[in-house]
């Protein structure tokens, strides 16, 4: 059975990444990029579908045993994982280096004390744990064949075969380091280069060092920040610049529930976010690429946006159901895909222009199709920004007249009335400022609940709906005017669990709610940083620092989060981990420091 959620670790190439828990298990890795099949499905399904375990050897039968101590060496992305056993200490070092040639997943382990026997178990298990691939010799390599797919496992430890899995028994003693590298190469290829572990070790720990010393931010929350950069990093696909929303697929909103998603894509929403987060810490390079890769994506046909891309800029992102994986702790179904792709969700326009108005703040240099590209969003807007749409959310039920949809698209009207202003496009000026200000109105006259002294979910609605947290800080109304903190307060009291965090929306449980689906869910951590944020921007800045501080402490041991925490079970729960998680972290504690919130 899979680890809780926050058992895992997460190791990565900025191409793919693996999840590996605890006790030293691989439970996920797709191979070669983030979106492809995995040959890890553990964490969906049993041993059966796929893991590669690493760890002082047990007792048939017996559970394999969590590490005592784990951590990241400093700022990287390379974990150390340590046993405490009878017979001695032993470390087990994992990292993917920076991909130059095929991805390779390392394991090192290194004897601290004592002689300790340690396995490796290694079971690869294709298409999602769907397929037995061939496996045999080559020249002294263990290599797992299965059609376009090939898989190489190199160490000098002696391998052997047994129930259509390969075992290595040894044992380590002190100074003793044992490496064990798998890479990826497709079958028709010549097989990959013989790895050098040390040499690639040297090598991951000199980029995340040098990627690190980029960070302008140094405050009191420093050391997660740091850590929620990186992992941001790491969702980033190289050769594009797309961000992933999480490296997973089908991780449960609700345990034993069907809100299960994939989420390997880039969603414009929230690699725009991301985006800001790594314009406001330093970080350029990633913001250049990210826009070239918009671009790219978006190519000669703006009018037909859509809300999220393959990482390569694919369009074609159909779901299916993958019947043969059980699901995380029998959450079922699994989906590969996202039907949401062919959503209208008109806030995506904001998010998108807000990203492109930052970086021309941060004074990246000028792209005149990025200019263009704004314009003819603005234009798309301007006919449809008064239609019914899924909303942030991605309901899959009817669509509604979304207050944050109608304020993201104000946003985007205003920033690019900003952009013309400044003089570096020209445009329809007082056209734009007339719709900018027939939105706001619209907003302000049909979302808006003067009875409650709220805004709410949608027009008409009674419900309502954490999204209208952005509301002041998107700039569409100030934070001290009457409604805001109105609305703050109503979040509050309707929407907030005992411990303060705060749901996205009501829930039906059995019955389908606004969002078309059955069952509930946990706290979205986005928006209880976001509730964090509010409260310092209205002057409750003891309130939003305890908030905050709250929230760091849902973090697992190596700072991760997914997209949401449990408050029945006390677990997080979704996919993991989560940039629409770790971005409003980052945002938050760049607020509370500038507000001299922080109490040492």
């Amino acid at each position: 059975m899979a680890g809780r959620i926050e058992d895992y670790a997460l190791i990565g190439d900025m191409q793919t990444a693996a999840l590996v828990c605890r006790d030293g298990t691989v439970d996920w890795l797709c191979l070669p990029r983030f979106d492809s099949h995995a040959i890890f499905a553990g964490l969906l399904g049993t041993e059966e579908h796929g893991f590669w375990r690493l760890g002082p050897a047990r007792e048939d039968g017996a559970k394999p045993p969590s590490a005592d101590r784990r951590r990241y060496r400093g700022d990287s992305l390379i974990l150390e994982s340590e046993w405490d056993t009878p017979r001695g200490t032993v470390r087990v070092t994992d990292f993917m280096p920076p991909r130059d040639g095929a991805p390779q997943v390392i394991r090192i382990v290194e004897g601290i004390s004592g002689r300790v026997p340690m396995r490796s178990e290694l079971r690869m298990r294709f298409s999602y744990g769907r397929v037995t691939p061939w496996v045999h010799k080559v020249d002294g390599r263990t290599v797992a064949v299965a059609g376009p797919d090939s898989v190489w496992l190199d160490t000098p430890a002696d391998t052997f075969g047994e129930n259509l899995t390969t075992y290595s028994d040894f044992t380590v003693a002190p100074g003793d380091r044992i490496a064990f590298t798998i890479s990826w190469q497709p079958s028709h290829h010549e097989p990959p280069g013989l790895p050098d572990p040390e040499s690639s070790l040297d090598a991951t720990a000199d980029f995340w060092r040098e990627w690190v010393e980029q960070c302008t931010y140094h405050g009191p929350y420093r050391e997660a920040v740091v850590r929620s950069l990186i992992t941001l990093k790491a969702l980033t696909y190289a050769p594009t610049g797309g961000i992933v929303a999480a490296p997973t697929t089908s991780l449960p909103e609700d345990i034993g529930g069907s809100r299960n998603w994939d989420y390997r894509y880039t969603w414009l929403r929230d690699a725009a976010i991301t985006l800001s987060s790594l314009l406001r810490t330093g970080y350029r390079e990633e913001a250049r690429a990210w826009r070239e890769w918009l671009l790219r994506a978006v190519a000669g046909d703006p009018e037909n946006l859509q809300i999220m891309y393959g990482i390569a800029g694919e369009r074609e992102l159909g779901e299916a159901e993958l019947d043969w994986l059980p699901g995380y702790e029998n959450s079922g179904p699994v989906r590969v895909g996202n039907g949401a792709a062919g959503q209208l969700q008109l806030d995506v326009y904001g998010e998108v222009t807000e990203a492109l108005h930052l970086a021309h703040m941060t004074g990246l240099t000028r792209n005149d199709y990025a200019t263009g590209l704004q314009l003819k969003l603005i234009e798309y807007l301007e006919k449809h920004w008064d239609e019914p749409d899924e909303g942030i959310w991605e309901v899959r039920g009817p669509r509604r007249h979304f207050v944050h949809s109608k304020v993201m698209a104000w946003v985007a009207v205003d920033r690019t009335i900003k952009l013309i202003e400044s003089g570096d496009a020209e445009g329809p000026l007082e056209r734009l400022r007339e719709l900018r200000d027939e939105i706001h109105r619209d907003v302000c006259d049909r979302g808006y609940d003067k009875e409650r002294n709220t805004f709410t979910q949608s027009y008409g609605s009674q419900e309502l709906d954490a999204s209208l947290l952005l509301i002041p800080q998107m700039g569409f109304l100030p934070p001290d005017d009457k409604r805001v903190i109105g609305t703050i307060e109503a979040i509050q009291r309707e929407l907030s669990t005992e411990d303060g965090f705060v749901l996205r929306y009501p829930t039906k449980g059995e019955d389908a709610g606004v969002d078309g689906l059955e069952g509930d869910e946990g706290a979205f951590l986005a928006c209880s940083f976001w509730l964090a944020d509010d409260l310092a921007m209205i002057g409750r800045v003891d309130e939003a620092r305890q908030l905050f501080e709250r929230l760091l402490s849902l973090r697992n041991d190596l700072g991760l989060l997914a997209e949401e925490w449990d408050p029945r079970l006390q677990r997080q729960v979704g996919n993991f981990p989560q940039a629409f998680s770790h971005v409003p972290l980052i945002d938050t504690a760049l607020r509370l420091t500038a507000s001299g919130a922080y109490v040492g």
